[in-house]
């Protein structure tokens, strides 16, 4: 058995490493000698040799408190002194630097670098009380040249404000502006009304504000919230924007508290944040429906709400804020989604308002944990409705179709549940023949939304077609032609992926997607076309309308067989079942077959989709919400399905858009977008296709593939993946340990499939070359190492092949685990002798080098070695000329077999 290591030889070994410039490797073998260890005095010195490993790895905070233990037991303690020194000077706390290096030279007066550190740390806090006092007098004279009602150089002014917003940056700098009395001053630059001045006050106080809790929280106390909400509604576009990201940065702060490690009062202040949370979200909830607001500032206020009031993660179990906002507020927003634009009275909005209004009712529905509240959602918008179109006339009703409108475009199942109203669907039909264009768009663009659901898409077909192809005809108003005629496409898509369900003949489809075609070509659409398929895809109804359009105009039908949809063979006793009791059977369209698929997702790729894909995962509108992101993650997948075109996606920026949509949205679509980087990481070089730190960003995403939930196919192309990222350096090998990815890794080596075993065990033999790994096939109880040894002889010879090359590796980096291998089963030397006569040389060169790496480790092992069949064997290799390789490594085993004593040397054999 192996002798246990002692603290002292590790510490030995921390040293040694330590001089090789190795700090991280010398930090763990300090840390482990500090598990062994119960001498005080020896405990100080390991952690005052840990002091200095943190100073090299420049982590300051944890230096700081190793080399104070090592104080705490020997104060008179020069070394230790002296690191923490170092790392107070580098985490900015100077006069404590000070005074442990004035005890430095107390403690050796004749050591002359103290000295020196302590003259250059003097002169270091000279010059910084010289900057902090030129620093108030900056700060002061730039709100002397702001607040100067009478100077008139624009170019001084501009200068002035631009330096204090990059003071505001720094944290000293913001807390420098704070402690001046500096946040009256910038009040009274917003109170000035003017635009640049206003722009200047937000943008420091952002600053101010940006990972500080206490002072945000003063801040806020100060300026007061209506006054913010005042200022986010104003008119100038620009001073609108920076109040939205001031008070994004607020929430932040008072949401999160301190982002930063800061030292002193802040620690501790305990403040409690949700009464401030609350009274910020009241005065943007006002804010929605005060009418002298302008038009992007309530878009801003949306913005806002929509990034601020919903969980971040539905791990995080408290939805309170949601549940408040829609009491107070879910009739303030839709009033937003209810406004008919142009009509009396209606408050002012653009053209994004509706959208965004219906991206916060979705992501507030959909952070409802159970049933009760969802019924409240219902009940709200349900009471809502019915107050417009009972009892107001005709504005009532046009309020209410345009809510229905909204919600379907939001939480789907919301709006469904309100379509379902007595009336509502009629007056939607009546309102389609009317001769007024606005009631007429309203009515449209209802009826787009409520064609999405196949019962109401076949009473649509047969009440509303006729008016939708009139409408097309007759409107003189593009954008009423454009959404007839998406309502035509999507009634003609509602079958799905059922051709027996088709709603229009084959003929008609054809005359409709000429009619696409027409309207997609026509040179009067040209500019308006190109903003309304950018501005489609941001909702889920909108997309859906843009793929039935592309999939007419390819004269085929809607087509979930792309790779990227789940789609499942029937079973086909079921089938027999269904016909015999006469139920219907779904039917595939001819041209849903995998080489129509083919074709159409190289149409799209030659017309540029991953550009245009990329560029909306890239933007930040709210509007793109997580069905979406799954929508645009399908497609991906569908476009790197052929190993030839994945290096054209990730040229157009297909693979940085991915990293992104593989963190956030639903499962189903984070799954598929890691789907996808797998599938480029396995046939590409990650280092090309995720240049510099994106490569690391991939790591997480390919991990996930290897939960149980996902299919056999993802866990596959998960770890193929990960076994090429785990060769390309020790950096993306200790990525992959941090995400805890090996106990996965290990669980699929015992997978029954045949390729998901191999895939692990290769991915395994990457990660090998890890020192964490390789000490975990030495843990005692572990039975990694002889897992590896049988799979060696296993008949599969590419497992065989992975297996050995892990041996070989472990082997030749850990020469313990070469006294481990005759331990873990009796079959080891059969396995090694059946490696070195295979066939196959790459075979015999894993197995010859696994037996050299052994014969050198210990005499012993080389004694059971030679004892047995393997001298004879490696006689026989070390003469063989056509396998050089295997030759060299069979002479190596037998030259340190002579130099044992064990045989003796061949006179006749070099």
């Amino acid at each position: 058995m192996e002798e246990p290591v002692t603290a002292e030889q590790l510490r030995a070994r921390g040293n040694a490493l330590f001089q090789a410039g190795d700090p991280a490797a010398a930090l763990a073998a300090y840390t482990e000698a500090l598990s062994l260890s119960d001498a005080v005095s020896e405990r100080a010195v390991l952690h005052r040799n840990r002091a200095a490993c943190y100073l090299k790895l420049e982590d300051y905070t944890k230096a700081e408190a190793d080399a104070t233990k090592a104080i705490e037991a020997d104060g008179r303690d020069v070394k230790a002194l002296f690191r923490r020194s170092q790392a107070l000077q580098q985490l900015g706390r100077l006069d404590q630097a000070v005074s442990d290096l004035q005890r430095c030279v107390s403690l050796e007066p004749r050591n002359k670098a103290f000295h020196e550190a302590l003259r250059a740390l003097g002169s270091s806090m000279h010059e910084k009380m010289k900057a902090m006092s030129c620093t108030d007098s900056k700060v002061e004279q730039m709100f002397q040249i702001l607040l100067d009602l009478e100077e008139k150089d624009a170019e001084k002014k501009q200068k002035a404000a631009q330096n204090l917003i990059v003071l505001a940056r720094e944290e000293a700098g913001a807390e420098k502006i704070f402690q001046s009395d500096g946040v009256r001053l910038l009040l009274q630059l917003l109170d000035t009304a003017k635009a640049d001045l206003m722009l200047a006050a937000l943008r420091t106080l952002v600053g101010l504000c940006s990972g500080h809790r206490s002072r945000t929280t003063a801040i806020l106390a100060e300026l007061g919230a209506p006054r913010l909400a005042a200022v986010l509604g104003v008119e100038h576009e620009q001073v609108s924007l920076a109040a939205c990201n001031l008070l994004h940065v607020m929430f932040d702060s008072l949401k999160e508290g301190l982002q930063k490690d800061f030292r002193g009062k802040e620690d501790a202040v305990v403040l409690d944040s949700s009464r401030d949370l609350k009274l910020l979200i009241k005065h943007l909830l006002e804010l929605l429906v005060l009418e002298g607001a302008s038009a992007h500032g309530r878009d801003n206020a949306l913005n806002l709400l929509i990034k601020v009031v919903p969980r971040k993660s539905p791990k995080e179990t408290n939805n309170s804020l949601s549940l408040w906002v829609i009491d107070q507020g879910l009739k303030k927003i839709l009033e937003v989604g209810s406004t008919v634009c142009g009509s009396l009275g209606s408050l002012p909005v653009t053209e994004n308002s509706r959208m965004s209004t219906s991206v916060l009712l979705s992501k507030l529905y959909e952070d409802l944990k159970c049933d009760a509240e969802r019924e409240n959602f219902h009940r709200l918008c349900e009471d809502y409705v019915r107050s417009w179109f009972e009892g107001h006339e005709l504005p009532g009703k046009l309020r209410a179709i345009q809510t229905v409108s909204c919600l379907l475009q939001g939480p789907s199942d919301a709006g469904n549940r309100v379509l379902e109203l007595e009336g509502i669907m009629d007056s939607v039909l009546s309102l389609c023949a009317s001769v007024c264009e606005a009631h007429q768009l309203v009515a449209v663009e209802a009826l787009i939304h409520a064609a999405d659901k196949a019962k109401r898409a076949s009473f649509i077909t047969a009440n509303g077609v006729n008016l939708l192809k009139e409408i097309y005809k007759h409107s003189e108003r593009d954008s009423i032609r454009i959404r007839a005629l998406v309502g035509l496409c999507k009634l003609g898509s509602a079958g799905g992926t059922d051709f027996s369900m088709k709603q229009f003949a084959e003929g008609s489809t054809m005359k409709l997607a000429k009619q696409c075609r027409g309207s997609a070509t026509r040179r009067s659409m040209r500019a308006r076309g190109a903003g309304l398929w950018r501005a489609w895809p941001t909702s889920p109804s909108m997309q859906m309308s843009r793929r039935s359009l592309w999939r007419t105009r390819q004269q085929c039908r809607p087509c979930s067989s792309w790779p990227s949809y789940d789609h499942e063979e029937p079973d086909p006793q079921m089938l027999e079942l269904a016909k015999y009791a006469k139920q219907h059977i779904p039917e595939q369209h001819p041209k849903d077959k995998p080489e129509f698929v083919k074709r159409r997702v190289r149409k799209l790729l030659v017309a540029g989709v991953v550009s245009a894909l990329a560029c909306m995962v890239k933007s930040e509108n709210p509007a793109l919400t997580s069905s979406c992101r799954e929508l645009i993650s399908r497609v991906f997948l569908a476009l790197v399905e052929e190993a030839e075109d994945r290096g054209g996606v990730v040229a157009q920026g297909g693979g940085k858009a991915l990293i992104p949509l593989s963190l956030e949205g639903t499962e189903v679509g984070q799954t598929k977008a890691a789907q996808a980087l797998a599938k480029i990481t396995i046939t590409s070089n990650p280092e090309m296709a995720f240049p510099g730190e994106r490569i690391y960003e991939v790591v997480r995403p390919l991990v996930s593939l290897l939960h149980l939930q996902r299919t056999g196919l993802e866990n596959f192309e998960g770890l193929m993946a990960l076994t090429n990222l785990a060769g390309i350096s020790e950096r993306l090998r200790q990525k992959i340990l941090k995400e805890r990815a090996v106990p996965m890794i290990e669980g699929y080596m015992f997978e029954e499939h045949e390729l998901i075993r191999l895939a692990a065990t290769e991915c395994m033999c990457n990660m090998a070359m890890s020192k964490e790994v390789q000490e975990m096939f030495l843990a005692e109880g572990s039975d990694r190492l002889k897992l590896m040894v049988l799979y060696s002889g296993e008949e599969d010879e590419k497992l065989r092949r992975a297996a050995s090359g892990t041996l070989a590796m472990l082997t030749s980096l850990h020469p313990a685990i070469c006294k481990r291998i005759p331990q873990v089963t009796v079959h080891w030397l059969e396995i090694l002798q059946a490696l070195l006569l295979s066939p196959s040389a790459e075979l015999q060169h894993r197995g010859a080098v696994v037996v050299m790496n052994m014969m050198a480790a210990a005499r012993e092992v080389a004694e059971q070695l030679i004892a047995s069949e393997m001298l004879e064997i490696l006689s026989v290799l070390a003469k063989d000329k056509d396998k050089p390789r295997v030759a060299q490594a069979a002479q190596e085993s037998l030259a340190h077999a002579v130099a044992y004593g064990l045989i003796k040397p061949n006179p006749g054999h070099a």
